[in-house]
């Protein structure tokens, strides 16, 4: 009789000589990761955090980049086990399919490190514009309606300010990401656009964009080391999905909240680190002012 390597796997796991799986059939932990810059650009800053986390818990991990309308299909469906995405989306995911947030990021600007973010209602340096009610009649850009820096927050701001965006603009344009949003404005495509604080600086940073090309509509001048035009919300969560077992929760959660300074994965994702989840009721607060998604209800 001839003993195949099929053979011998059957007898090894009969005699129960093989107590654990190997590791090739491990299963691999999904992190959706919000690519609101694109799906290249999500991987090439997210990469190292997955590698960071397999070996720190000893398990794989994976990037995966979604668009605004893949993160709540991908969510329900329970095709990722992590998830990080803006705020809003958090707590719209929170409140549908029981996602918890385990750690916030920790961005750093100038050596400050700030866990709280905003949105820049932005036009060129040209424009007649001069504030937020000279966009009546205007074309307006954004991310996607869904986009928290991008829209949310700016939008709570022309509502409070007695503008109806879906009436009151000429048209409103989802771009798909902040980038698209900042060209479309520079090229005149847009009279205006609203995105994440942060934005303009890391554009100019790369080389993209000129800082004295834009202009901010209903700047807010205040210790916040980013250009803004709205209020002070908490920055992204990281989240686990309800199917992700508590010890890997807790394994992950450590392993984010004690990331040594100048590690790659924090160097690669432009981050400072991570803290305790930050409380996210102002997020939620917005949303139902906004009466937007499953807080419209």
């Amino acid at each position: 009789m001839i003993i195949t390597g099929k053979w011998i796997l059957y007898l090894l796991l009969t005699a129960g000589v093989l107590l654990a799986p190997f590791p090739a059939f491990a299963q691999e932990n999904r992190i959706g990761i919000l690519a609101n810059r694109g799906a290249a650009q999500a991987v090439k800053e997210w990469k190292a955090t997955a590698d960071y986390l397999g070996a720190r818990t000893g398990k794989p991990f994976t990037i995966v980049p979604l668009s605004y309308d893949q993160v709540p299909v991908w969510t329900k469906e329970g095709r990722i086990e992590f998830l990080y995405a803006n705020p809003a989306i958090y707590a719209e995911m929170n409140r549908l399919h029981g996602i918890q947030a385990i750690a916030t990021v920790v961005n750093q600007v100038n050596n400050q490190p700030i866990d709280q973010m905003a949105g820049a209602i932005l036009v060129r340096n040209d424009s007649p514009i001069k504030t937020i009610h000279d966009f009546k009649g205007k074309v307006f850009a954004t991310a996607s309606l869904s986009a928290f820096g991008g829209w949310l927050m700016a939008c709570r701001v022309f509502v409070e300010n007695g503008i109806d965006p879906s009436k009151d603009f000429k048209s409103l344009r989802q771009l798909k990401q902040h980038d698209n949003v900042i060209y479309a404005v520079l090229n005149g495509v847009a009279a205006g656009g609203s995105v994440r604080s942060g934005s303009l600086e890391k554009m100019v940073r790369e080389g993209k964009i000129k800082m004295e090309d834009f202009r901010i509509i209903n700047r807010v001048n205040d210790p916040f080391p980013l250009l803004h035009s709205t209020r002070l919300y908490p920055e992204y969560p990281m989240a686990a999905c309800s199917h992700v077992p508590a010890g890997l929760r807790q394994e992950v959660t450590q392993a984010l909240v004690s990331a040594p300074p100048g590690d790659r994965c924090l160097v690669d994702a432009n981050i400072s680190g991570w803290k305790p989840p930050l409380d996210y009721t102002p997020v939620i607060e917005l949303l139902t002012f906004l009466k937007h998604g499953p807080f419209g209800k």
